[in-house]
């Protein structure tokens, strides 16, 4: 499905424009694995760099994360404040973009925000673990089947 070319946003934009409508329709769900830049590349009919770049404009916007080496993944609902929406959500791993701030990074060492962000990392870290050992369960399964 290659994007319009009748739309004058860049390639890159109209690809995240549609993973984030996956993303809102609940097609992708938070905590689950975002298909891969060469998935991308295939179904938008893209280049590598392109979607790299789409992926990058949704972790921008807090709407996915990516575990180096794992993969991009549908982050939690976070509120403006950071305050977490939807506690049951909790998923995935570290994000591999470091130094980030906000309204919390203020916060006395130890307060209950940090707390709440370190246990968020540690379960999105533990999701993600999931993640890989169900896909090696399912091809395990599928090399003993052959």
């Amino acid at each position: 499905m290659k994007p319009p070319t009748n739309d004058p946003r860049p390639p890159y934009r109209q690809v995240a424009d549609a993973v984030r409508r996956d993303i809102e329709a609940g097609r992708i769900k938070p905590g689950e694995q975002l298909p891969s830049y060469r998935e991308l590349e295939e179904r938008f009919e893209v280049a590598s760099m392109t979607a790299r770049s789409a992926v990058r404009v949704l972790r921008e916007e807090g709407l996915v994360y990516t575990v180096q080496g794992r993969g991009s993944y549908v982050a939690d609902a976070v509120g403006p404040g950071g305050e977490l929406i939807e506690a049951k959500n909790f998923t995935g791993g570290q994000t591999v973009d470091e130094g980030e701030s906000g309204p919390d990074s203020t916060q006395a060492p130890g307060s209950l925000t940090e707390i709440l962000h370190a246990l968020r990392d540690q379960m999105r870290t533990l999701n993600a673990e999931v993640q890989t050992l169900k896909q090696e369960v399912a091809e395990l399964k599928s090399r003993q089947r052959s």
